[in-house]
């Protein structure tokens, strides 16, 4: 009689333990996928911009390039083809060396985009502080020739 009851309670110990073993494992599931969803989307978003930025780029320079190399295009065509695809050079070099500039601030990615009177400045992070902004502001306003309010700080999660 006593072996029977020994069983059942090891039987019922185990099965109480086999359910709550499932019900961890599901819910730690659950929010590892949650977490691991909003990571992706986050990493997608920066190497999405990228990818966007840099095709678009290589479409004006292709164009550039096609205007420099027509025998159809006269001189003024081929200068002005000249000028700009330099410019969007120097502004592809300017907007990478700010880019690892925020980056060494201890961010773990942003991303900067330049036009004539503004600057945008999007950064991986879920709040900004008062000193990052800062901080932020001190870096483009250094090598820049933008003014503070010409800037735009934008955190993106």
């Amino acid at each position: 009689m006593l072996k029977k009851k020994t069983k059942i309670i090891i039987l019922s110990a185990m099965i109480i333990l086999l359910g709550v073993t499932g019900y961890l494992n599901i819910a730690l599931n659950n929010k590892t996928i949650e977490t691991s969803t909003q990571m992706q989307t986050n990493y997608n978003y920066f190497d999405a911009y990228r990818t966007d930025r840099s095709s678009t780029r290589d479409q004006a320079i292709l164009y550039y390039d096609s205007i420099i190399q027509s025998e159809n295009s006269d001189e003024t065509a081929k200068s002005n083809a000249n000028s700009q695809k330099l410019a969007l050079i120097e502004q592809m070099e300017n907007e990478l060396a700010l880019e690892y500039l925020v980056k060494g601030l201890g961010f773990t990615d942003a991303i900067i985009t330049t036009s004539p009177n503004y600057i945008n400045v999007i950064v991986k992070s879920k709040e900004l502080t008062n000193s990052e902004v800062a901080q932020v502001v001190a870096v483009i306003t250094e090598q820049t020739d933008y003014q503070l309010s010409s800037i735009k700080i934008i955190p993106v999660e």
